[in-house]
């Protein structure tokens, strides 16, 4: 016999949500992963070219030239990309949004080797042409959640607090913003992984970093100092990648959690 009950609304699927049991799992894989890096390089038999690679503590060199690099850029990135997404949703500048918008895809959408390739011819080698590079490379995810997040906002609870006597500015810090938290906390996490790949890069233009390792690696066809950057870099990637998780846990407004 049919019923006129309404199905109730579907749940989020839960591989979108971040939990802590997802959050151990990293840690465990990335100790493991370099305590087995480390034991294959105590026993590995490198010449010479590979010792004086990765001698004079090159590897902690690069590794926090990488460090640099990335902190540095997405640094920029978060002060751009989160003032600019809210300025392009304010009444008075949404009609640059698309202009906006098209301009970080076209930045995105360059590839990263010849972007920074023209960096390098307009202001030279070094640290200054790779950085700009990343930034740029990364400012759309965080632009364009930080307007999704925004956009998105129920105009009736906007409506409320506007009606409760709430001004243009405590509407956006207090309603807004919180509301748009897990949005943005999501871009710039996407950014941080994409400044870690990026900065791998930062060595064709002497920004030096762990792509100095991948390169010579295979200038000099060796492995060993090949397997090292790739290693690091993908190890910082994902460490990265757990403490925005983290963070995005951490951050996210109470009131939008979903009860398992």
């Amino acid at each position: 016999m049919a019923t006129d009950k309404e199905p109730p609304p579907p749940r989020p699927p839960a591989a979108r949500r971040i939990t802590w049991q997802k959050l151990t799992f990293l840690p465990t894989f990335l100790i493991a992963l370099l305590l087995g890096t480390w034991i294959w390089f105590d026993q590995a038999q490198l010449d010479t070219i590979s010792e004086n690679a990765l001698s004079n503590g090159a590897v902690s060199k690069a590794l926090w030239q990488h460090v640099q690099l990335t902190v540095i850029s997405t640094f920029f990135v978060l002060i751009i990309a989160i003032p600019g997404g809210i300025l392009l949703t304010r009444k008075a500048f949404r009609k640059a949004q698309p202009v906006a918008m098209t301009v970080a895809n076209v930045g995105q959408a360059t590839p990263a080797i010849g972007l920074l390739a023209l960096l390098v011819i307009w202001l030279g080698i070094g640290t200054r042409a790779a950085l700009i590079g990343i930034i740029i490379y990364a400012l759309l995810p965080v632009l364009s959640n930080t307007i999704a997040g925004l956009r998105a906002n129920d105009p009736s609870l906007l409506e409320a607090a506007r009606g409760i006597g709430m001004s243009s500015t405590g509407v956006l810090s207090r309603v807004e913003l919180p509301l748009a938290v897990p949005l943005i906390l999501a871009g710039v996490r996407t950014a941080l992984v994409l400044n870690v790949g990026t900065a791998t890069l930062a060595a064709f233009g002497g920004g030096g970093g762990l792509g100095v390792l991948i390169t010579t690696g295979i200038t000099n066809q060796r492995m060993p100092v090949l397997l090292l950057g790739s290693i690091l870099t993908v190890s910082l990637a994902l460490l990265v990648d757990w403490l925005a998780s983290l963070a995005e846990l951490l951050l996210r407004p109470r009131g939008l959690e979903v009860g398992t």
